[in-house]
């Protein structure tokens, strides 16, 4: 499976009174994997950048002013984006401003048509009720070292993100399995064995070996009375 872990700065809050992205950030999965592809781009939003939005991404409008536009970029990012499961923390919120930007422009797309979600931060809900669920809460609780991230960054907050998610839905992060395709491994990074291989050697415990067994299972039900292994035997 394709996984886009995808994130996005703003003008402010609200697309429908006109804000726009300023920012997108995003990384790619494939086989819940890091692939090492990424996608990122400033763009130039053609209205102003709220005050108090500024100190939260610290993106100015003077850095803006040479950015392409989206109309510029749009079919680029859509390319990477399409047929993906696009994993984003409150996704609501970064959907609602992409809708809108592809709004503006012909042929109209929308996201979800083109596009699985997943919501982290409903995933994180769900599996944390009643605690706080930022991105910088889950880093804490999952372990996930975001002492880069000073200010709000699109692709630094996907990247963040993406660690957040293997963790949080139960995959790993650190450890890559690498199976080539003639030892007959899939994407999943399991490696087949040859029907034809020699068979395993079965190595038998030797008499002392089974006499020292017998002699500490005795002693342990001694002390902690009768054990599985012992009930066992007793049944056979």
């Amino acid at each position: 499976m394709r996984q886009i872990v995808l994130d996005t700065e703003t003008t402010g809050i609200d697309p429908a009174k006109g804000h726009r992205i300023i920012e997108i950030g995003c990384v790619e999965l494939m086989e819940r994997r890091l692939t090492g592809r990424n996608y990122h781009v400033y763009i130039n939003p053609e209205r102003e950048v709220e005050a108090d939005a500024i100190p939260i991404h610290g993106i100015t409008n003077e850095f803006l002013v040479d950015k392409p536009k989206f109309a510029e970029i749009a079919d680029e990012f859509f390319a990477f984006i399409k047929g993906a499961e696009l994993v984003i923390h409150n996704a609501a919120f970064d959907v609602g401003f992409m809708d809108a930007e592809f709004a503006r422009l012909k042929p109209l797309r929308k996201t979800a048509d083109h596009c699985g979600v997943v919501d982290s931060l409903a995933i994180a809900r769900a599996r944390h009720p009643g605690q706080k669920n930022s991105l910088d809460a889950l880093c804490k609780r999952y372990g996930v070292d975001n002492s880069n991230r000073e200010l709000h960054g699109a692709l630094l907050d996907a990247e963040i993100l993406a660690d957040v998610y293997l963790l949080l839905t139960g995959g790993q992060t650190a450890l890559s399995l690498d199976a080539s395709a003639e030892s007959g491994g899939g994407a999943s990074g399991i490696r087949r064995l040859s029907p034809d291989r020699e068979p395993l050697p079965v190595v038998r415990a030797s008499v002392a070996e089974c006499d020292a067994h017998k002699e500490f299972m005795s002693l342990l039900e001694k002390q902690a009375g009768k054990t599985v292994w012992g009930k066992l035997r007793s049944a056979e």
